[in-house]
C-alpha cells in the first residue's frame, strides 16, 4: 500500500489480474472485450446507431446497448444477425501465443 494513501496501491493492475483470474479466464475475457470492441469499430465505420442496427438485423437496441456496454454476452444467433449487416462475418481463428 502506499504510505500517504492507504487507497492507493502500488500493484499494477495487471498484477492483480494474474492474483484473481485464471489464465483461461483472462484469455476468456480478452476475447469478449476484442469481440465486442470490433463490433462497435464495424458499427460506427458504417455511421449506423445502435437504432439503426435494430431495424437492419432485427436485434432490439436495448440488447445492443447491453452488448456493447459488457453488460451481457450475447448468444451466437443475435451475435449473427448482428454482423450481417455489418457486412462481417465470425470466423475461428488459432490464439496468438504472445497475446
Amino acid at each position: 500500500m502506499n504510505k500517504k494513501n492507504p487507497y492507493i496501491s502500488e500493484t499494477s493492475w495487471e498484477d492483480l489480474k494474474k492474483e484473481l483470474y485464471t489464465p483461461t479466464e483472462i484469455a476468456e475475457n480478452d476475447l469478449r472485450c476484442s469481440i465486442i470492441c470490433e463490433f462497435i469499430r464495424a458499427r460506427n465505420e458504417l455511421g449506423l446507431s445502435q437504432k439503426e442496427l435494430e431495424n437492419l438485423s432485427g436485434v432490439k437496441q436495448p440488447v445492443i446497448a447491453r452488448m456493447e456496454r459488457g453488460n451481457s454476452s450475447p448468444n451466437i444467433s443475435t451475435l449473427l444477425k448482428l454482423l450481417v449487416p455489418l457486412g462481417k462475418k465470425l470466423a475461428i481463428v488459432p490464439l496468438d501465443k504472445e497475446d
